[in-house]
């Protein structure tokens, strides 16, 4: 009897390590956002029984939720399908025709004008031929899209109404690694829904957009995010506009602890060329270059894996004609540390073409810095 329960036991342990095993190996894949659901914060006691002093969230929340909207889309999918069946009850070949097919999708945004402009993820309103808002207080408008940009995953849209809340823009560069943020959307057609959390990384790079010119520098947060708050905010606790969510790090579509939003620096510079020109004004720098590791800092007799090494350079491009040459190490632009595609593409993307920026570079074991007009042929441009 004994050897019996032992046995069980043996059985049940090695099955809960198993599950255990399952789950730490179990993949997890980033996929679009749509939607915060509730996350309990509670006050967390250290060994000497002293509890965490939490920001309070409730300025933050309440300048928020007014500021934040619903988006409901209707858009169309064409494809092709197999006449009726009497053509194949009668033998004959079917033929295929285009048939049209309906569907509805949802998100959030975020109103920053009074005026009525909201800004919202593309993929949100792509390909639509209606969009509906519902603020806060549930009043509906149709929208009209301003304009998109693909490769940040921003859209710009505009209700008719005047007088409205608004979240004014904070500054993505001073977030930190560690510093508490809410994200406030929409999740499952509710009204706004704010879920707290933290800072976990800045400029990820997710491979989620696709296009070759495509900015991923996403800052990464642990506030519950899901389906259904793509467009939604991201805020500090002073209830500034950090971020727009904008998609989950999951195997499953729900939230798993990650997600990633859109840095508001680059928001704001989307938006602006959208209300101006209906168009992006994008600044090219002209470069090849990779990434340093450990092996590569070695082999070019670096001490410390830092910068980003050019390995060629784009002829007539904004780097030739500010003196950027191959094999200098950028180590910063205007100040700013550059050490991955993701935080060069962000400082790009946050910029425009005519300006000058300061660009440090390591050449031959000496630093210099050289002043480097940005110009916007993209033809010639490839970084």
């Amino acid at each position: 009897m004994k050897k019996i329960a032992v046995g069980l036991l043996i059985a049940i342990a090695g099955g809960a390590v198993s599950l255990g095993l399952f789950h730490l190996v179990e993949r997890e894949s980033p996929v679009y956002s749509d939607v915060p659901v509730s996350f309990p914060v509670k006050p967390v006691s250290f060994a000497s029984h002293t509890p965490m002093n939490l920001p309070d969230f409730e300025a933050a929340a309440e300048l928020s939720v007014n500021a934040v909207v619903h988006i409901k889309t209707k858009f169309q999918r064409k494809s092709l399908v197999y006449n009726d069946f009497f053509e194949f009850f009668h033998y004959r070949k079917p033929s295929p025709r285009e048939r049209t097919f309906l569907y509805e999708a949802m998100g959030s945004g975020v109103i920053i004008s009074p005026e009525g402009y909201i800004v919202t993820n593309n993929h949100v309103v792509q390909d639509a031929y209606e969009v509906t808002v519902t603020l806060n207080d549930r009043r509906e408008y149709i929208a009209s899209i301003v304009g998109t940009d693909p490769s940040s995953d921003i859209a710009l849209i505009r209700i008719n109404e005047g007088g409205l809340p608004i979240l004014a823009y904070g500054n993505s560069d001073d977030v930190k690694i560690g510093e508490w943020v809410l994200a406030v959307g929409n999740p499952f057609n509710l009204t706004s829904t704010v879920t707290a959390g933290i800072v976990s990384a800045k400029a990820r790079n997710i491979n989620i957009l696709g296009s070759q010119g495509a900015i991923e520098s996403f800052i990464q947060t642990d506030a519950a995010v899901n389906q259904g708050n793509s467009g939604g905010a991201l805020v500090n606790t002073r209830g500034e506009l950090v971020g727009i969510n904008a998609a989950i790090a999951s195997g499953t579509g729900y939230y798993q602890g990650y997600s990633f939003a859109i840095p508001v620096n680059i928001v704001r510079k989307v938006v602006d060329d959208l209300m101006k020109y209906g168009k992006i004004q994008r600044a090219y720098f002209g470069i090849y270059y990779r990434e340093i590791n450990d092996r590569f800092a070695k082999e070019q007799g670096l001490d410390v894996p830092q910068g980003i090494y050019i390995q060629d350079v784009v002829e007539g491009s904004s780097a030739e004609k500010g003196g950027l040459r191959k094999g200098d190490i950028i180590l910063q632009l205007s100040n700013s540390a550059v050490n991955s595609k993701s935080e060069l593409t962000e400082f790009m993307g946050q910029h425009s073409p005519g300006e000058t920026v300061k660009v440090k570079i390591r050449r031959d074991g000496e630093i210099k810095v050289l002043p480097v007009t940005l110009q916007s042929d993209q033809s010639k441009e490839s970084g």
